[in-house]
């Protein structure tokens, strides 16, 4: 698709007749897609759309990706269980084999896996539930930026203002600390963390958990140095509060490591995973506990659509890339290109206060107006690619392609991004939204 292309079709009315207000992306991509392969989606009137959305982190493996294709249309010509609840099949044990084949093992970690329901707001409150049972302690902390998802617990230790506020109670047991960077580069954190811990007097109850995200994927992609995380790491274990990552958007490769906080050094006690831990876009959660904290009973966190075997299909086919040793490489070479790429056309474009943000293949641009990236946004669409917006105020253009996209494919997506820069950055913001 070109810039000299006419716009999509206008979607059917069955949309805006029938399907909730609370929709959001299609309102952003007003296109109705029919057909999509790697990191390429085309519409009804068959445009090409490069995607660097990745089904907001849950397509790391691009669309459709071969391998778990076949294996997924091969169960269901076999007849393979689609849905299992907690019972024993064999697409659940190939998946839990191959995970501790090739994730766990090689890692030195011996966690339980628990399927939660299959959402990565699951996987957070089971963490939640687990912190809680363990210690008897009730607050968990969270941080500045953080997003956890949109279920009650979830939400409470969710940071964003507008997203909270559609909860209509109060959301409480979240005690709120700055992360790295909140106050600038002068201030630790985590020392200011440690102290009002430390302080009988800071009216700071001892928490249950600490939940962070190493990449904070919709709060502006602020990341959390290496040196951060450990220092973290270690003051909460000196102190016996237990440590969960969120790795639902920056886990399963994102950033250049399964996980996302391997850089670091540090083994969390519990880890959220969903998104991509299926590899295909199907829906799947689950949380990782270390075997001493595994201290829920029978029920007591549960989920219809706990088991989807479809799912546990795609995964265990998808993990045959962590199997190869070339495949890490691959991608952190290509977060090197997409790095270098960003970091170039934010200094061509001063004048929108440009700044790169993110790390690996969660990567965005910062801008001052805060009304930038959603035009940068709109303006990639009609050329053909899609990105999101990131942020409390939605001041950082968010790109997310899937890992196995080549270096050709990603310089012709930021070739796509910089014609959409050039256009927003022609126009004064009034001329825009005119």
């Amino acid at each position: 698709m070109t810039v000299t292309d006419p716009a999509p079709a206008a979607a059917p009315a069955v949309f805006d007749e029938l399907e909730s207000a609370v929709r959001t992306y299609c309102r952003r991509f007003p296109a109705v897609f029919t057909r999509a392969s790697g990191h390429l989606m085309w519409d009804e009137q068959g445009r090409e759309y490069v995607d660097f959305l990745s089904g907001a982190g849950a397509l790391n493996y691009g669309h459709n990706p071969a391998g778990a294709k076949a294996a997924l249309v091969d169960y269901l010509l076999a007849d393979g269980p689609a849905h299992g609840l907690d019972l024993h099949t064999s697409a659940k044990a190939r998946f839990l084999e191959r995970f501790r084949e090739v994730v766990l093992a090689p890692r030195g970690l011996d966690h339980r896996v628990q399927f939660t329901g299959p959402t990565g707001t699951n996987a957070v409150e089971a963490a939640f539930k687990t912190a809680r049972r363990v210690t008897g302690r009730t607050d968990i902390v969270a941080f500045t930026g953080g997003f956890h998802g949109l279920s009650l617990g979830a939400l409470a230790a969710s940071a964003t203002a507008f997203k909270r506020g559609a909860a209509g109670v109060p959301l409480g047991h979240v005690t709120r600390m700055p992360y790295e960077g909140y106050f600038g580069p002068d201030t630790d954190t985590v020392d200011h963390l440690t102290r009002l811990l430390d302080d009988p007097g800071s009216g700071v109850d001892k928490p249950a958990a600490v939940i962070v995200e190493t990449v904070q994927g919709e709060g502006g992609l602020a990341v959390a140095s290496p040196g951060w995380l450990r220092r973290l790491a270690e003051a909460v274990r000196e102190r016996d509060i237990l440590l969960i990552v969120d790795d639902i958007q920056a886990g399963c490769g994102r950033t250049g490591t399964f996980f996302s906080f391997e850089e670091a050094g540090i083994v969390p006690d519990l880890v959220c995973l969903s998104k991509s831990v299926s590899g295909y876009g199907m829906p799947m959660a689950l949380t990782l506990i270390r075997p001493d904290l595994d201290r829920l009973g029978p029920g007591e966190h549960s989920g219809t659509f706990r088991g989807n075997n479809l799912a546990f299909v795609t995964a265990a086919a998808c993990l045959e890339h962590w199997a190869d040793p070339e495949f890490t490489a691959r991608v952190r070479a290509h977060a090197s290109v997409l790095d270098g790429l960003l970091t170039e056309l934010a200094a061509r474009h001063p004048e929108l206060g440009c700044a790169p943000r993110g790390r690996g293949l969660i990567r965005g641009l910062a801008f001052t107006d805060d009304t930038t990236a959603d035009r940068v946004s709109r303006a990639a669409f009609e050329r053909g690619l899609l990105v999101e917006t990131s942020g409390a105020r939605g001041q950082v253009l968010k790109l997310m392609p899937p890992l196995v996209t080549g270096e050709e494919d990603l310089r012709h997506g930021v070739r796509i991004l910089a014609g959409a820069l050039e256009s927003v950055s022609a126009q004064s913001p009034q001329e825009e939204r005119q």
